[in-house]
This record gives C-alpha cells, sequence and structure tokens, in this order.
C-alpha cells in the first residue's frame, strides 16, 4: 500500500537528507530499478515492455496524430527497423537527428546544445547501454525533476508508420540514441503529445540540474556580448527563440526565420570584416534544416569581406539548419535567450569567487500560506519567508567583477503528471532589507513590516512561467525574500534557489513570532472556583472519580461548551484522544485533578478562539489560525500550519472551537514531548518527522 501524502512527504525528506536524489544516487521514476528489470530479462530471456509506459496510443497521446494515423501507428524495436541498431555511431552530434510531427522543437533544441557537452551528455546516457551486450530491450536516461535526479526507465519499442519513425529521427538510420530520449522524456512529460510546445530553458536546466538564466532580447542587458562569451567559454547551454507570430503554426518568413519557434545557440565569435569588428552569434534550426538568408548567412556577400583563413575556419556552406547572424540581427529577430549552467562562475569571468547554492521547497496553501502580491497589504505576509544574511566578499573577490552578487530562482512544482495538464500560476518575489529594529526578530515578520518598508528588489513581472529569475546586487546585510503569486489564495508548490558569490546564511522564516500583535492571556488561579469545578466533576464522575471519554464528551459538548459549538460538538474519538493526551495515570480515563488541567485550558483556548475570531462568524478562517495559535503562546512553521488545516479544517476551509481546541491539546502536548526529547527547543530530523506525523494522524 502507497504511503499516505504526509507520509510520502516525510520519507522523501529523509530521502533527501539522505543524498537519495541526487545524481550519484538518483530517485527510480515510478519505481522502477533498472538493474533489477535488466536481471530479471536476462534471467528469463525476455525482452522488455515497459508496463509504466506501455507502447500504444496512451503514450503517444490525444490530438498529436489524425485517428487515421494512429490506426497506422505500430511499435517496434530498432533490430526490427535495421539489421544493426546501434544507440550511438560516431560520437553524438547535432547534425545526428531530425524533428519529426511533435512540435517539441524547444527539446530539440536542447539536446542540440546537450551535445556540446560530453560529461553533462553521459549524465542524461548513463554509459555503458547497447544493442549489443546484455541487450535486453531495456534503457534508462537521468533527468533532474524539479529538485531530483530521475533515472527514468524505458523499453526501445518505437512509434512507426509504413516503417518510419514518426517523433524524431536520426540522420543514420543504424543510430537511435535521439529517439530513445525523446520517448523517456515523453515519459516523464506523460506521453508525446504532452511534449508539444515549450521552451528550451525547461529541457536545459532538466538536462543539468543548473542554474537557468532567462534574458528579454528586446530589452538585452548591455553587456550582452561580453555575458554570451563568457558563457560560451564556459561550456553553458544556451538556447533562444523567435516571437510567436499572429498564429500558432510555425510559419516560415521571407528572412528564412522560423516564427515561435526554438534555436540552439552554437557559437559566439568577433571576426574582423572590412577592418571592422563584428559580432557573430551561430544558431542551428532543431528541424535540421532552414535557415536565415541575411547578412552573414551561408550564402551571403560580406563573408568575403574577412580574410580566407576566417572564412575557411567559420563558414559551412551546408543545408543543415545552422546559420551566422550578427548580435544586433539576433536581439532583433528573436524574442528571448536562455543560458543553462552548472554554477554562474562565468559572470565573472576567471574569478577566484565562487559561487554557493542555498536551496528550499515550500508550499502555497490558499488559507494559509498563499497571501498573494503586496498589493494585497493584508494578507501578503502570511507568504512564506526567508531571511538571508549575506556577508562581505572574501578578499580575492572584487566587488567590482559584476553587477550582480546573487542570483534568486523561483521554479513552481507541478501538480499533474502529464505536462500539458499542468497550468502554471504568476509567481514572483519580493526582497526587503532588515532594518536594525527587526534583526532581533524571530519568525514571520508581520504585516506592519510590509506596510513600512519598501523592496530593494523584486522580479520585473508576475509571469505565468516554470521558473521566473533575478540576477540582483545586494549590499552584505541582511534581507529578507518573500516569494508570492500574484493572486491570494492560490495553492501551489515552489523550489527557492539562492545564488550568492558571498557567504550567505538563508533559513525559513516561519515558526511563529516573538512579538505578538495578539494579546495573549492566561488564565488566573483562583481557589474558590477550582474547589466549584471540582464539586461540579464529582457529580459527573464515576465513584472512583474518573470519568470515561463517554462522560467526558457529555460535560464538554452539554455543559462547559453548550451554546459555543457549530458542528455537533466533540465526537468520541476526540474524546478518546484528549484522554489519551492528559491521562498521567494510563487508566484510559481522567481523574479529578487531570480534568481540572483539562477543563483551564478548554476556557483559556474558548476565550482565545473567540477573540481572534475577528470576523465573529463563530468558526476561524484559516488565516485566524495562525493568530489563534499564536495568542496561545506557541510558534508554528508555515509547513505546520498547512498540516493542521489540512488536518483539522472543514471542507469550507474553517476551524470550528471542537477541532481547534482538539488541535491545540495535541500541538502543546507534542511541543513538550519533543522538546525534552531534543533537550531544547530545536528537534532532529526525525523527532519532526514524529511530530509531524503525531499531529496529522
Amino acid at each position: 500500500m502507497t504511503p499516505p501524502g504526509v507520509c510520502m512527504n516525510i520519507i522523501n525528506a529523509r530521502h533527501k537528507n539522505d543524498g537519495y536524489g541526487t545524481i550519484a544516487n538518483p530517485e527510480n521514476f515510478l519505481k522502477q530499478d533498472f538493474q533489477q528489470l535488466k536481471q530479471y530479462c536476462l534471467i528469463r530471456h525476455v525482452r522488455y515492455i515497459d508496463e509504466m509506459f506501455p507502447p500504444d496510443r496512451n503514450a503517444i497521446g490525444s490530438g498529436l496524430l489524425s485517428p487515421t494515423e494512429l490506426y497506422k501507428v505500430k511499435w517496434m524495436r530498432p533490430s526490427k527497423l535495421v539489421a544493426n541498431p546501434s544507440l550511438v555511431v560516431d560520437g553524438f552530434s547535432r547534425f545526428d537527428f531530425g524533428q519529426g510531427v511533435v512540435g517539441d522543437c524547444w527539446f530539440l533544441a536542447s539536446i542540440g546544445a546537450l551535445t556540446f557537452q560530453d560529461y553533462i551528455f553521459e549524465q542524461v546516457l548513463p554509459p555503458g547501454q547497447s544493442f549489443n551486450e546484455d541487450y535486453c530491450g531495456l534503457f534508462h536516461f537521468r533527468f533532474w525533476r524539479f529538485g531530483r535526479w530521475l533515472d527514468v526507465v524505458i523499453d526501445d519499442k518505437l512509434p512507426t508508420i509504413d516503417g518510419r519513425l514518426i517523433f524524431v529521427r536520426s540522420r543514420d538510420p543504424n543510430e537511435f540514441w535521439p529517439a530513445l530520449l525523446e520517448k523517456a522524456y515523453a515519459k516523464v512529460c506523460g506521453s508525446y503529445a504532452d511534449m508539444n510546445a515549450g521552451t528550451p530553458s525547461e529541457a536545459l536546466v532538466d538536462f543539468t540540474g543548473g542554474v537557468h538564466m532567462h534574458l528579454n532580447l528586446s530589452d538585452p542587458p548591455p553587456n550582452l556580448w561580453d555575458l554570451m562569451i563568457r558563457a560560451g567559454n564556459a561550456k553553458s547551454l544556451m538556447g533562444c527563440g523567435t516571437p510567436q507570430g499572429p498564429t500558432p503554426e510555425n510559419t516560415v518568413l521571407p528572412n528564412g526565420l522560423v516564427q515561435g519557434h526554438a534555436y540552439t545557440v552554437t557559437g559566439v565569435k568577433e571576426i574582423v570584416s572590412s577592418g571592422q569588428l563584428v559580432s557573430l552569434v551561430r544558431l542551428w534550426n532543431p528541424w535540421g534544416k532552414g535557415e536565415w538568408n541575411g547578412d552573414w548567412s551561408d550564402g551571403s556577400p560580406l563573408w568575403h569581406t574577412v580574410s580566407k583563413q576566417e572564412r575557411q575556419v567559420s563558414l559551412v556552406v551546408s543545408h543543415d539548419g545552422e546559420f551566422w547572424l550578427t548580435l544586433q540581427d539576433f536581439c532583433k529577430f528573436f524574442s528571448d535567450l536562455d543560458i543553462c549552467c552548472l554554477c554562474p562562475d562565468f559572470l565573472d569571468g576567471n574569478s577566484t569567487c565562487h559561487w554557493t547554492t542555498s536551496y528550499y521547497e515550500g508550499r502555497w496553501v490558499a488559507g494559509t500560506t498563499a497571501g498573494g502580491c503586496m498589493n494585497n497589504p493584508g494578507s501578503f505576509w502570511t507568504n512564506p519567508q526567508y531571511r538571508v544574511t549575506i556577508d562581505k566578499l572574501l578578499t580575492q573577490c572584487s566587488e567590482t567583477q559584476s553587477d550582480s552578487n546573487m542570483l534568486v530562482s523561483l521554479m513552481q512544482k507541478p501538480d499533474k503528471r502529464n505536462r500539458r495538464l499542468v497550468q502554471n500560476l504568476h509567481i514572483g518575489f519580493t526582497v526587503f532589507q532588515v532594518p536594525e529594529q527587526y534583526k532581533g526578530t524571530l519568525g514571520k515578520f508581520p504585516a506592519s513590516f510590509f506596510n513600512k518598508n519598501i523592496p530593494v528588489a523584486q522580479t520585473q513581472t508576475y509571469v505565468n512561467a516554470r521558473e521566473v529569475m533575478e540576477l540582483l546586487r545586494l549590499q552584505p546585510g541582511e534581507y529578507l525574500i518573500v516569494p508570492s503569486t500574484f493572486n491570494p489564495n492560490e495553492t501551489a508548490s515552489f523550489i527557492l534557489t539562492i545564488l550568492s558569490k558571498a557567504e550567505t546564511h538563508v533559513h525559513e522564516n516561519s515558526g511563529g513570532h516573538n512579538h505578538m500583535e495578539i494579546e495573549s492571556h492566561s488564565p488566573t488561579e483562583n481557589g474558590a472556583d477550582d474547589e466549584n469545578k471540582r464539586t461540579f466533576f464529582r457529580q459527573y464522575s464515576d465513584k472512583y472519580e474518573e470519568v470515561d471519554a463517554e462522560q467526558l464528551q457529555m460535560i464538554l459538548n452539554e455543559k462547559i461548551l453548550l451554546g459555543d459549538l457549530k458542528s455537533g460538538g466533540f465526537s468520541i474519538d476526540a474524546c478518546r484522544s484528549i484522554i489519551a493526551l492528559l491521562d498521567t495515570s494510563i487508566t484510559g480515563r481522567l481523574n479529578g485533578n487531570e480534568f481540572l488541567r483539562l477543563w483551564k485550558k478548554v476556557v483559556n483556548y474558548k476565550e482565545i478562539f473567540f477573540r481572534t475570531d475577528v470576523s465573529k462568524t463563530g468558526t476561524l478562517s484559516l488565516s485566524e489560525l495562525r493568530n489563534a495559535i499564536m495568542a496561545t503562546g506557541k510558534r508554528v512553521s508555515d509547513d505546520m500550519l498547512n498540516l493542521l488545516a489540512l488536518r483539522y479544517g472543514a471542507s469550507t476551509g474553517h476551524i470550528t472551537l471542537e477541532s481547534f481546541i482538539s488541535l491545540v491539546l495535541r500541538y502543546d502536548c507534542m511541543n513538550q514531548i519533543f522538546n525534552q526529547l531534543s533537550n531544547g527547543p530545536s528537534m532532529t530530523l526525525r523527532e519532526s518527522e514524529w511530530m509531524y506525523l503525531t499531529m496529522y494522524t
């Protein structure tokens, strides 16, 4: 049986802490272990057929082929297509393949960039695979997907019509690495149809697990050329795209470029033409044909203005989809440039100062931690918050080496496997400098902080993209980064990555406040009142002066909280749980002292409940829940708050009085237990895991 969601999250957190999901120890996608499957097939002398991505029309997906074409599709192994299939023939190159009928030029453009880097290519296509030794129709590839590396297993049955591959195909009919790589990525995306349309940055990041930088070419940075030169020298992967035309069709313009199309940047170079330096960019069309026909194209007379040696080195006149154009024309006719690298060291050229990475996973949850952008001053503060302390640069790192010393990336994680079904939200982040009076503050900054302080940096716009990023220049000091969706109450998961050239310390900033905005009250000791409560207790207790769950249910619902309850009162299971929390004598009942302690807590929590119910509905909204928990004197992290809302909230997203009392009683008890276990306020990973499990179950 698959573990429930909260348990699965804990398991994943533990695996990540143990290095599971790294490139050295990737996670098995859909729990398929390549070595185990291979041994199974070899021992039984069978060819592998992937049950998790079977070769049928579901793997192709809807809307890609007509019903007539689907009927003609036959899934064939390479050995049935050619006599001597090979995974790789004479190395791998961008000229090895051409696009098929699926509109995945963005993916193929990324493969074109991938072929320039042997090391990264062998990360994606692990070595030691072939159609010869130990062949059993089984291959595997590796992709970085939303925070973890996945090992993806596939069979080698490929879709064909009339004996020809219908998707990506190699120019050498015996070479099959492009078709198998495309199939593995289609499996991750859900189907071949799910790969239709996209941007190169998506696959570039998934090939490298690296840093993505997006540049808008309609408003390029002044150092664009130097940036591209350094990126090229650092062996970064680069892709670009043309603007979409009036229709979604890939229309070929008179200048030879294709509208709404992805290209690979395969080179950048300065040459001397008629005594003048000219900056040229080389691009490749993943169609394997179709080229720019303007200045510096293959047939341009401008090539006769350079030296014969330069012309022989740079110009290859061939209809292979690759061409040169000037940087000015590149910015004029292309809309964006994506640079992906393992680390942005190239920003400083050969700097001895290296960038460090901090990586965090978080979640926006409607009603609790999804406060929207700063247009929503009442809820913006409820978004996840991250405190960042930036130290001074090391002495060998000059602050003048680049305009930026920090890169912040925000990536949203999908809630569906099928890529075409994912609806990206408009996301962005805002950066605030922490003033002196707030530096000692623990926990989440309140709304008043954001009303008084203006951002020092932020994303230029909120966009509905998988990832947004900004290069920032921040002076040494303390900052607060707030990732958010544009609209409030939109639920999604995200990954926040912070890369800094200086030593940087980052921590998630939830966990309550030490500056309560809601006054916390504690019940006052009153001897006469206590005696009255004891007298009341004796009226309903048994002869041993104890109450069981049934008696406690009646007392709470019909005596102590009569008229305050909204949804039928405490259930018998809730009362059993309360007794389990407070029954120090382990009798399954509450004695007089235990009952008195419970009564005081119930009265105190009821007062807090109605004091924080500012909407006067008799229930707490999820945004009011945080204030109510803080008013009890407890801190609550964003993760725990989301868990409490999920566990104790009604379908309307509201918390009743009885649910609030139950959760605070349990939270209070678990806090005491784990503070003792950890011998202080901080908990180990495994202690916090049990805290989460206990609160959820």
